[in-house]
């Protein structure tokens, strides 16, 4: 979302739980000039602003999860499934190939979910 909007938008990544960061991540999206070096991994909980216009969840328990936050904001809740890269096999290309795959799919939601038609903001 910050790639394509900048600050017009306010977005933020949390998992369930709070993992490490992924080098395989943070090449393919240097792929594409995003640096994500200095991301750092953090749960729901971890979140401390809580007023959400929406929450896209890209696996079954975080959508679970993100559900819940319903029974007490008024949060639009969408779910996204998406492949876990992190489980992919194979040698460095095919585990690059899994990381490339969720990239472009979720660039091209983001995309028809938010009408993204110019170029992408530095």
């Amino acid at each position: 979302m910050r790639h394509f909007y900048g600050h017009r938008t306010y977005a933020i990544s949390a998992g369930v739980r709070v993992g490490e960061p992924s080098d395989f991540a943070i090449l393919v999206m240097e792929e594409i000039g995003l640096d994500m070096s200095g991301h750092a991994p953090r749960s729901l909980a971890e979140l401390y602003d809580t007023n959400f216009d929406l929450v896209v969840t890209l696996a079954p328990e975080a959508h679970h999860r993100a559900l819940e936050m319903t029974r007490t904001m008024a949060v639009e809740v969408e779910y996204w499934p998406t492949e876990d890269p992190s489980l992919a096999s194979g040698n460095r290309e095919q585990v690059l190939g899994a990381y490339r795959r969720v990239r472009d799919g979720l660039m091209g939601r983001i995309r028809t979910r938010f009408a993204v038609k110019s170029a992408p903001n530095p």
